[in-house]
């Protein structure tokens, strides 16, 4: 994999301090403006969003090796993504394009923009008869090229494979493509904003692990503070992180790891209390047969709908254990001695919770974003049910052992739902606790593995 040292790869710093001046120019005026929030239910300022393009194509011809749930339509989900842009727009936030702002960046910045170029020519290889002549060639051009071609080539890592044919100037250019980005659009994950700032995080799948030096990068360049990049071994992606006032929580599984905990407790917030929730096995799944795709990130079985409110599937929240730790004296987080799961921390801390089915868990009903206290924009679960149960099907038909329990059961809360009218978010319970709720029709866009909340970048929330 080529390294990538600017706008794709660069070093981030601890802090704006060193990030000179000139680089903070024209759309990146805004330091320090970037990089709060304390509660998920605190009012939503300023967010950044990538909305998908070409790379989403790479992800459609092999889900499965592009952490895809499943294929779904790309010109549905590109809508899809509009309307949540729209929909958000429309909530009084600011929204940010990942892409437009690098391009601005790019553009008015030429030391930024030569930087670029650079990790372009590093990163497109040539190979076959006249690969040196093309080394060259492309070497001499990329000063030629626009900011976004300069993007794009960052985004979709291209690299051609010229073979030679019979006759004058017959070379056939192969194309092939390493690792291209098909991932990006989800903006939580790269990294998750504390009260202290962005911990710029370290993905724990290869086919993700470019994505946040490219957008921890571009964050620094806007102004960003940011509070603590993420090194190995440790891995930790933005959706295991839910900031709740007093205290925070931490997933700890499969994606983020006890190491990279360790240095978000060490440098990365602030808050009185953490409590770090081990990603249960699903409990209708043998043991032995565990898919952690299921309940991959924290905000994949909970959120925080606003203050004092919960969604969650209770089955798994039950068996979330916690680990509690507590700010003493010069910032230093003790462990506690605890024997305790996240359902039951949260009803000691005054949370009621909304109940969730393990149907619309795997249909993306936790995985809303929360605009301001009592209002959020959420998937409308009853458009995506049957994607996720035709899914499960064909994997049940492979794996009939693994799977049988989990796919009976969501048949049931099916017929359950379909009686009582309540699928997600059209909750009684919200009704009562005052709830706001804006559905969107997301069933393409989610066949990604992710909802709402995933694909958002929460630059600051007021509070």
């Amino acid at each position: 994999m080529a390294r990538c040292v600017s706008m794709c790869t660069g070093p981030l710093s601890i802090s704006n301090e060193s990030v000179p001046s000139a680089l903070v120019a024209g759309v990146t005026n805004t330091v320090e403006k970037y990089g709060h929030a304390r509660a998920e239910w605190h009012k939503l300022t300023d967010i950044m969003i990538h909305r998908p393009g070409v790379e989403m194509l790479f992800g459609l011809l092999d889900p499965y090796a592009f952490l895809y749930e499943r294929a779904f339509s790309m010109d549905e989900a590109i809508y899809e993504h509009r309307e949540l842009e729209h929909v958000l727009s429309q909530s009084g936030a600011k929204v940010l394009r990942f892409k437009r702002v690098a391009v601005e960046i790019a553009k008015e910045n030429p030391a930024i923009f030569d930087e670029a170029r650079t990790d372009a020519k590093r990163i497109v290889k040539f190979e076959g008869p006249k690969a040196e002549l093309a080394r060259k060639e492309f070497s001499k051009n990329v000063d030629e090229l626009d900011a976004e071609t300069i993007f794009n080539i960052i985004l979709l890592r291209p690299s051609i494979q010229l073979k030679q044919g019979k006759g004058t100037r017959v070379l056939f250019p192969h194309p092939v493509l390493n690792v291209p980005l098909a991932n990006l659009y989800f903006m939580r994950d790269q990294q998750a904003l504390t009260d202290k700032g962005f911990v710029v995080g370290r993905m724990s799948k290869p086919q993700r692990m470019m994505e946040p030096s490219f957008t921890g990068r571009i964050l620094q360049l806007m102004g960003a503070k940011i509070a603590h990049q993420i090194k190995p071994p440790g891995t930790f992606e933005g959706g295991d992180f839910i900031p709740a006032g007093e205290f925070a929580m931490i997933g700890l599984g499969d994606r983020t790891n006890r190491n990279a905990i360790k240095q978000i407790l060490d440098k990365g917030l602030d808050f009185n209390e953490v409590a770090v929730v081990h990603q249960a096995a699903h409990p209708l799944i043998p043991g032995e047969e565990r898919d952690p795709m299921i309940n991959m990130h924290l905000d994949t079985y909970l959120n925080l709908a606003g203050q004092g409110i919960a969604v969650g599937c209770i089955p798994l929240l039950k068996r979330a254990h916690v680990e509690i730790y507590r700010r003493r004296s010069r910032g230093k987080y003790t462990k506690e001695d605890s024997n305790t799961n996240i359902h039951d921390f949260l009803v000691k801390r005054g949370f009621k919770i909304v109940p969730i089915t393990t149907l619309e868990q795997m249909s993306y009903a936790s995985n809303f974003l929360c605009m301001k206290d009592r209002q959020i924009i959420a998937v409308e679960v009853e458009k995506v049910v049957d994607k996720v149960l035709k899914n499960l099907e064909r994997e049940t038909d492979q794996q009939p052992r693994r799977y049988g329990e989990l796919l009976r059961q969501a048949k049931k809360d099916y017929r359950d739902l379909r009686q009582t009218g309540q699928f997600f978010p059209h909750k009684k319970e919200f009704n009562d606790l005052g709830v706001e709720v804006t559905p969107l029709m997301l069933q393409e866009i989610t066949g990604g593995y992710g909802g709402a909340h995933c694909m958002t970048c929460v630059l600051n929330r007021s509070g």
